[in-house]
């Protein structure tokens, strides 16, 4: 999962982005209201955190935008002002949620994860190809029954490839979505995680889920 944060209070932006890696998500940050309006336009994500007070643009008119361009991403708005008045507000602007601060971690995580569960057309979360099973809300792996340890990065990729299912995707779609806008990755660095994928997933299995198409990226299909 790739959450956009934006968000101009630079220590409270940065601790959310560390708590969300340790939660295995993907994180970009925008420190203004332009910048984080741009990144949301421009780039695909799974979740918006959005700051109502920002310099520049507000939460508010980033939140108006970006649903008349017809993005449906799940907004989730963060502010200071806890009045119901502001909450509506809000919510009628095209947002799915609403924070007050402070708010503790658990509350968000717990509400990153019910705003994931609402944005899938099922209402089970369970995402399975053939034999093997992801839960994107608890970060479990199986196949055929047996439980697979993956690292955030593989599960990510994982995750991915499997919401694309017989869909080819490529080694910068996956880099986009799976890693930060501003990580330094080295060539090769997708590669080397899907072996690692593939060692986990395909050796002592019969059938390989993951798929090199030559040329053009990886496909998983079922």
């Amino acid at each position: 999962m790739r959450i956009l944060v934006v968000e101009d209070e630079t220590k409270l932006a940065n601790a959310v982005r560390r708590a969300l890696q340790l939660q295995k998500y993907a994180v970009d940050i925008a420190y203004d209201g332009q910048s984080g309006l741009d990144l949301a336009v421009g780039e695909s994500f799974d979740l918006i955190i959005l700051d109502v007070m920002l310099p520049g643009i507000d939460g508010m008119e980033i939140c108006r935008r970006i649903r008349r361009e017809g993005i449906k991403t799940p907004v989730l708005m963060l502010t200071a002002k806890g009045r119901i008045s502001d909450k509506i507000t809000g919510l009628d602007t095209g947002a799915d949620d609403y924070m007050v601060k402070p708010f503790s971690f658990e509350e968000l995580f717990a509400r990153i994860r019910a705003l994931f569960r609402r944005s899938v057309q099922s209402p089970d979360p369970l995402l399975q190809v053939k034999d093997l099973t992801l839960d994107p809300v608890s970060f479990k792996v199986e196949r055929s029954g047996k439980s697979i340890k993956l690292s955030s990065r593989e599960f990510s990729i994982l995750e991915y490839l499997i919401r694309r299912k017989n869909t080819v995707v490529t080694r910068d779609q996956i880099l986009s979505h799976v890693w930060d806008y501003d990580s330094d990755v080295l060539p090769g660095t997708v590669e080397v995680h899907i072996k690692h994928l593939r060692d986990k997933l395909d050796t002592s299995f019969t059938v390989p889920l993951i798929k090199t198409i030559r040329g053009f990226g990886y496909e998983i299909t079922g």
